[in-house]
Parts: C-alpha cells; sequence; structure tokens
C-alpha cells in the first residue's frame, strides 16, 4: 500500500526537475555532480576507459534540471563496437554512463526519468542495444539483463553479474562476442602553441 500512495504522491506533485540535451554551459556542474556522486575513482573503472578522450554519441548527453535550472543529474551514451557477430562482424552498440543523480534529489524518480529518456532517444536514433556496468536489480526495470552481454568483456577488470545490456532492436546483440571498444568522435583538443 505504501508503495502505491508514493507512485499517486509522485504522480501529483508539482515537477521538480526536467529533462534536457547537455549544452557546453553545464560541463562543470556536471563533473561536480560525477565526483560527488562516483567518488574519487570514478576515473579509473574499465567504463571510463572507453569513455576517455571521446565525445558521447549525438544527442545521447542528458542532464535533469531543477526549477531554477541547475544539473541535478546526468546521463550520457557513448558508441562502441560490442564486439562482433559469428561473421566477424562489429555490432555497433552504446555504452551508458555514469548516471548519477544530485543526493538531495534522491528518491524523486530523477533517474528513472534520466533512463527512460535516454533509452527512449537512442531508440528514436535507431541504435540497436545499450550496454552498462551497474546494480542489475536497478537497471532490470528498464530492460537490461546480464544474459545479454554474457560473450562480451570489458577492457580491465568489471564484475560479470554487473555487465548488463538492453537490445533496442530485436535479437541485436546475438551471437555478440569480444571485446567492449570505443567507436565514437574523439574528443577535438586545441592546437598546441610553440614558443617562437
Amino acid at each position: 500500500m505504501a508503495a502505491v500512495l508514493e507512485s499517486v504522491r509522485a504522480y501529483f506533485a508539482p515537477s521538480v526537475f526536467t529533462i534536457d540535451a547537455e549544452n557546453p554551459g553545464d560541463v562543470v556542474a556536471r563533473e561536480n555532480l560525477l565526483d560527488r556522486a562516483m567518488g574519487p575513482n570514478r576515473r579509473k573503472k574499465s567504463s571510463e576507459k572507453i569513455r576517455r578522450g571521446r565525445v558521447p554519441a549525438d544527442g545521447l548527453a542528458l542532464v535533469a534540471r531543477d526549477r531554477d535550472g541547475h544539473v541535478i543529474g546526468t546521463v550520457r551514451l557513448w558508441n562502441v563496437e560490442a564486439g562482433v557477430n559469428a561473421e566477424g562482424t562489429p555490432i555497433n552498440a552504446l555504452l551508458l554512463g555514469p548516471l548519477a543523480v544530485d543526493s538531495s534529489f534522491e528518491g524523486k524518480g530523477v533517474g528513472s526519468a534520466l533512463m527512460r529518456a535516454a533509452v527512449l532517444e537512442a531508440k528514436n536514433r535507431g541504435h540497436g542495444a545499450i550496454l552498462l556496468v551497474g546494480d542489475a536489480p536497478y537497471y532490470e526495470r528498464f530492460g537490461f539483463f546480464a544474459e545479454k552481454a554474457q560473450h562480451l568483456v570489458m577492457p580491465g577488470p568489471f564484475e560479470r553479474s554487473r555487465f548488463l545490456a538492453l537490445a533496442l532492436i530485436e535479437g541485436w546483440l546475438d551471437g555478440a562476442a569480444g571485446m567492449i571498444v570505443p567507436s565514437g568522435r574523439m574528443l577535438a583538443t586545441a592546437p598546441v602553441r610553440r614558443a617562437a
């Protein structure tokens, strides 16, 4: 009964956040949020190594904003190759993460809204599958399961039970096996000027 009451309250409560595309002005707020939510070792994770030096997939960097426009949540998806199929052809997919929500907004549906928006936008853009490393009990409600990634591996250490996948197109990951490797655009760097 308590769960029903909470969902009714959430339905009738005034919206405390909106989901929006990330813009360049959000970078500092996003990075600060990720540092607070993920801790100092976040840059050492296998997923981070795949993302390093890359830009997110087109249109798939989302933020949640409070009523004042402050960033209170973030999720981004990255282009990867999810191993190869039986013919040896690389399988294009997305790697989701990290997903983070400001601690003062936890339990208000921000993370769920970001996940649903990210999955829907990825599907609308024609992507075939999304992979992530995360807590199965949380992500299973969005359709992510370990079985779909059972023959895929991350570069570096990862927990097999936390490596999950969602096929946006039926059968997209059937027969997928091998290493997850980055395939997205590289982050542009400013040219280095040499002293004369």
